[in-house]
């Protein structure tokens, strides 16, 4: 079987957390890079979560390379800590990596990748700084198919009423990237609220052996705290990233999926919006899913040995 290569871009807290080890496990992908991005965490930090989670995987060969620090138009202020931890994996301490993070700039890694897999999916589970700064770079190879988990259509946001978290840190740049005329499919909250992780699958995942799947669990009751009682009624979280990483893997389906030019709103009222009202051929979003992620999730990093 053919493994599809990804390069993720992101902001390495909790979601993201899982989403890495779920691609780490799934045997239809093959993780060729990371790249980091402020967001819920500042891109440094991302980095050091990420080889972190990989020394835990016994992973040594990914390349990581660090991202934008700030936004197009704003200074980086600050993550989630009340989501995610100060640490933003929800301050377990993990233990720093033995290697350091690639010394290429992200959109060079990009490039270095894109140019190496002409079928290279690029999955963005962050701000879309460094993609709009991909898409400003004179020369670089063109990468087959972006999938993003970002916007909220039907859906109400979670920053504001209009907006989704990832859209909203930077929408210059998601609004620079939707203007491409790139293969792209958006996971946006309709869809992401709709799976979600309780305290029942906690429990499954706490008894997979191994320094990784353990760590999952060690930062997940901090995630679960902030969405209890807050957005469900009771102690359960979205899989957010977790779902989008499934959609660029080819292995769950998308129903319902409508094709529609993606725009992003700028103005102040309505900062962060996305809306869709003409037809597109090359962007699409996700209205609903076939299948349950969460134990898709559980499969597959049960099936998985990973290092005590």
């Amino acid at each position: 079987m053919t493994r599809r290569p990804i390069l993720v871009d992101c902001d390495t807290g909790i979601d993201d957390a899982l989403a890495l080890a779920y691609l780490l496990a799934e045997p239809a992908v093959e993780v060729v890079g990371v790249t980091t991005v402020s967001g819920n965490t500042d891109a440094a930090r991302a980095a050091a979560n990420t080889l972190s989670l990989f020394e835990l995987a016994g992973v040594h060969d990914i390349p990581v390379a660090v991202g934008a620090h700030d936004f197009r138009e704003r200074a980086y202020a600050g993550g989630a800590p009340h989501v995610h931890g100060d640490d933003g994996v929800g301050g377990i301490a993990l233990t720093a990596a033995a290697r350091a993070h690639d010394a290429r700039p992200a959109v060079e890694l990009i490039d270095h990748l894109a140019t190496r897999h002409p079928d290279l999916v690029v999955l963005a589970l962050g701000p879309l700084t460094n993609l709009a700064a991909y898409a400003e770079a004179p020369g670089v190879a063109a990468f087959d198919h972006l999938v993003v988990m970002g916007g909220a259509f039907a859906h109400s946001g979670n920053v504001t009423p209009w907006a989704e978290a990832n859209i909203h840190n930077d929408p210059e740049a998601a609004a620079l990237v939707f203007a491409q005329e790139w293969d792209t499919t958006l996971v946006p909250l309709d869809v992401t609220m709709t799976q979600t992780l309780d305290e029942a699958d906690l429990v499954r995942l706490a008894a997979i052996p191994g320094a990784l799947p353990q760590a999952l669990a060690a930062m997940l009751p901090l995630y679960l705290d902030f969405y209890a009682g807050r957005v469900f009624p009771d102690r359960r979280c979205a899989l957010h990233d977790p779902l989008a990483a499934m959609v660029a893997a080819g292995v769950l389906r998308g129903v319902g999926v409508a094709a529609g030019k993606v725009e992003v709103r700028l103005e102040r009222g309505e900062r962060g919006r996305t809306v869709s009202s003409r037809d597109s051929e090359t962007q699409r979003w996700v209205r609903g899913m076939e299948g349950s992620a969460v134990e898709l999730l559980l499969e597959r990093l049960e099936a998985r040995e990973w290092p005590a």
